[in-house]
């Protein structure tokens, strides 16, 4: 008995499934595969995106910064105008101490009275001290004009010119700001060097 070799159609609905499939097969494929322009759109739109969010992220950091430092500032030099006024009871106290005449520490009527004022004297610097009021005291330095004041210039004194001879008033900072300049006299002329003009009228 022979075989029969001959092939058997397929029925129409095999034939719509594997159209189906073939047609899916092809549209996954171009899903996957986009188009030159809309992969050089969408490279351009993340590159947008990340400038973007990078300007963000630097403009909240300047912003934190910034409100530290004014955090700080108001920390460190909220008491500047109370700092100020006690600098004025320092000052009376030195005035008292140098107001007293020669051997008063000697004499025990005073003796008690001298030990007070000095010991108040320390106590108030030993303050200043702590919370980072510094004393400026440039007896012999050279005169700067963002810590001195000078007050008058002495001719021909023998110092540098532009050196500090006289201190009249002490000056103070507090942190790294000025709280008051110190009053000072400046040599003027006093070495034969070239003379530099000091700024008596601040």
């Amino acid at each position: 008995m022979t075989e029969n070799t001959e092939h058997t159609p397929e029925k129409p609905e095999d034939l719509a499934s594997e159209a189906e499939a073939a047609a899916t097969e092809n549209a996954a494929q171009a899903s996957e595969q986009p188009s030159e322009d809309a992969l050089a759109a969408a490279q351009a739109e993340i590159a947008e995106l990340k400038d973007k969010l990078l300007r963000a992220v630097a403009e909240t950091e300047n912003l934190r910064r910034r409100a530290e430092k004014e955090r700080q500032d108001a920390s460190n030099y909220a008491v500047t105008a109370f700092a100020r006024d006690l600098l004025a009871v320092g000052d009376n106290l030195r005035r008292a101490l140098e107001s007293l005449p020669e051997g008063a520490e000697e004499n025990e009527s005073f003796k008690a009275l001298v030990e007070g004022v000095e010991m108040t004297e320390r106590e108030l610097l030993n303050n200043f001290e702590k919370h980072g009021i510094r004393k400026v005291d440039p007896m012999g330095e050279k005169f700067d004009h963002n810590l001195h004041q000078a007050m008058f210039e002495v001719p021909n004194s023998g110092e540098e010119d532009g050196t500090i001879i006289q201190v009249m008033q002490v000056g103070y900072t507090l942190k790294e700001r000025l709280l008051r300049p110190a009053m000072v006299g400046v040599a003027k002329g006093g070495s034969g060097e070239k003379q530099e003009h000091v700024d008596t009228t601040a």
